[in-house]
């Protein structure tokens, strides 16, 4: 990439590649406090890595899979499986953050769910990376690492608007505004991108 196309001076500013697996790095440095951290700080470490996992999971899907999708054949395929893995991630990641870490079974439930992201993140970096670098050029992987810096940046840290009550949370799902509003974030940025 030559300078006059560098946005930043780290390489993940200019590759959305090296940004989701540079994130990935960082889940699993979470993933490992959780599980295997002091139990004082097993909420705090929870609570940042349900942050990062709901920003980093809806940014995938509205800007990679999308772009994957739009690219029709192996990408189509390739982002449905994970986008299913994703889904099925979230839903074990609702049951887990009505649940306090010292809860009986959330160990348990822990462990399953740190597999399976494990076991996703592993699938992205072997399938769904190289695709990506094989599809699109470095204005794209550009401007989708644009797109994912600015829902990291924009992503809410409060509870979805007008969700004041448990019940009200319940029904909607502990992570729904933080996913909704990351959504909105990034189909803001998506729209101005070449």
């Amino acid at each position: 990439m030559t300078e006059g196309h560098t946005v930043g001076t780290m390489p993940e500013s200019n590759d959305v590649v090296l940004l989701l697996r540079k994130q990935h790095g960082q889940i699993r440095d979470l993933l490992d406090q959780v599980a295997d951290g002091p139990a004082d700080r097993r909420r705090e470490s929870f609570e940042r890595l349900t942050h990062l996992l709901v920003v980093h999971e809806t940014a995938e899907q509205e800007i990679d899979h999308t772009y994957l999708r739009r690219s029709g054949g192996d990408g189509e395929r390739v982002a449905a499986r994970r986008t299913a893995e994703e889904d099925d991630a979230t839903r074990a990641l609702d049951a887990l953050v009505a649940m306090d870490p010292d809860d009986a079974g959330f160990a348990e439930r822990f462990r399953a769910l740190r597999r399976d992201l494990l076991d996703h993140a592993a699938a992205e970096e072997d399938e769904e990376f190289p695709l990506l670098h094989d599809m699109a050029g470095p204005a794209a992987l550009q401007a989708m690492a644009k797109a994912t810096r600015a829902a990291e940046m924009l992503a809410p840290t409060r509870p979805h608007p007008g969700l004041d009550s448990v019940p009200k949370k319940a029904a909607a799902g502990p992570l729904a505004g933080l996913a909704d509003r990351t959504r909105d974030a990034v189909r803001a940025v998506r729209e101005h991108l070449p």
